[in-house]
Parts: structure tokens; sequence; C-alpha cells
């Protein structure tokens, strides 16, 4: 089982400290990777560096605003020296905002564009596009290769109502991760292998207010729906994508390049019928 070993390795998990991004990291460690992991709250990246830190991991936290170039690029010239190389970049970085969120059906006209511009602005190119020229240029620098996994959603496969948004962002993240895939390595890289996870349904702190009652805690119409269209019956672990993250970071699958993973209880695969 050495293929899924990621002893020696260093992994920069970009939205790290969040509730999916945590899961993947502390999976990544576990692998044996050291982690760098990054976004705005420098505090929160730190904590849970720590955390990874006191469980017998070399890990160090950061604060970089993924939606510059200018931001990404100074993380990398730090994340470099602290650690050597990146092997690893897992863009976990994204989320959705109320004010881009359709509650009434006529809202559509009368939303206000910049808040879906700028959901589109974190989760494709925050999330995706700026931190793969940055990082992926780190790696294709190096030598060594490495794995990129975008993190999509299940938005993506089939578009949700009401997140408009960020059910076209993730569409992107899809389009891209294939498409970076096969332009590295159609140009001499394929060492730098791209691919991407789609989660199904977790409860978080984006989506809560969505998918539970405020008051009770219950789930909300919208919520039992999701759960009644997941075969399986739940919403997510976050610890559910551990297998897939460490699959995709380590040589366990050095032949897999431009795919989307759904890890999602079988959400994609049921017609509702």
């Amino acid at each position: 089982m050495n293929i899924f070993s990621l002893k020696d390795k260093t992994a920069v998990v970009l939205g790290g400290a969040g509730v999916l991004g945590a899961a993947m990291a502390r999976a990544l460690a576990d692998a044996g990777a050291d982690i760098a992991v990054a976004s705005r709250s420098l505090d929160r990246n730190r904590a849970f560096a720590a955390e990874l830190t006191s469980a017998g991991h070399k890990a160090i936290g950061y604060s970089a605003d993924t939606t510059s170039v200018d931001g990404l690029k100074a993380l990398r010239d730090r994340v470099l020296p602290d650690f050597g190389r990146v092997d690893v970049l897992v863009n976990c970085v994204g989320g959705n905002r109320p004010d881009a969120t359709i509650i009434e059906t006529d809202a559509f006209f009368s939303m206000d564009p910049e808040a879906i511009r700028s959901v589109i602005d974190l989760n494709l190119f925050g999330g995706a596009i700026l931190p793969c020229q940055v990082f992926g240029q780190a790696m294709a620098e190096s030598g060594a290769g490495g794995s990129i996994i975008n993190v999509s959603s299940m938005s993506a496969i089939r578009p949700l109502t009401r997140i408009i948004g960020y059910s076209a962002a993730k569409a992107a993240v899809n389009s891209f991760t294939q498409w970076l895939a096969v332009h590295l390595a159609r140009g001499g890289r394929a060492d730098i292998r791209v691919n991407a996870l789609a989660p199904g349904f977790f409860l978080t702190e984006q989506n809560r207010f969505l998918l539970t009652d405020e008051k009770t805690g219950d789930l909300s119409a919208r919520g039992k729906t999701i759960v009644e269209h997941t075969p399986m019956g739940r919403f997510g672990d976050p610890d559910d994508l551990a297998g897939a993250t460490v699959w995709l970071a380590s040589d366990a699958s050095k032949f897999v390049t431009g795919i989307v993973v759904p890890v999602d209880g079988g959400f994609s695969a049921f017609s509702g019928v």
C-alpha cells in the first residue's frame, strides 16, 4: 500500500481550515504529507496548523487572498522556503452568499449582478484558475511534477435551483479541470495531474441557512428533498472525502488525470424514480 504514501511530500491546501478542507488536509497529513494551509483568516489557519502539529505532523498556517494573483505569489514565496517544494495543491476555497441566492422566483430579474460575479470570482478564479497558475508553475519549475485537486460540486453536474452563481462557477471548474489536465499532459507536463472531487451534500456554514430551519434546527423542505434524492439517505460526513483525496494526491492514481470524482452517496446516479 506504499503507493498511497505521501511521505516527504508537501501539500498546499487552500481553504484547508474550513469544514471540508480540514478533513482533506488531515487525510493528507495522515498519509505522510507536510501541510501548508492558507486562506484569508491567518488566525484560523494558524490554529488549524497547530492542531495538526500537535498530532505529530509538520504544518504551517498562512494568510492569503486566493482571488489575487499577487497574493498567491506572495504565499508561494513564503511556502517554498518553509517546505522546499510543492507536490500537491488542493483548491478548497469557495462558497456562496445569501444575496447571490434566489429565494423568490422573480428575484433573479432584480438580483445584483455584482453578488453573482463575486461568487463566480471566488469559486472559479480564487478556487481554481489562479492557484493552478501560481502553484502549477512552481510544480513545473521543480521538475518533480505534482497533483492538483480542485473541489467541484454536485451543482456542477446538475444545476441546483436558487444558487445561480455557485452552480455556474462549479460547472466551469469541471471544464477547467479537464482543460488543464489535457493542456499540461499534451504540453510535456504529464507529470502534473489535474483532477477534481465533487462532494455531494455536506452541512456547512455556507449552506446551513438553506438546508435547515434556523429556529428549530430541523431539515428544511430543501434539506429533506436532498436526503430523499441521496440513495444512501444522509448528508456526507467531511471524513468521507479522505480516501478519494489521498488517492488523487498519491501515486495510486498516477495514470489518472482530467476526471471529476463524485463523493455524493449516489446522488448523481439517482433519477428520483
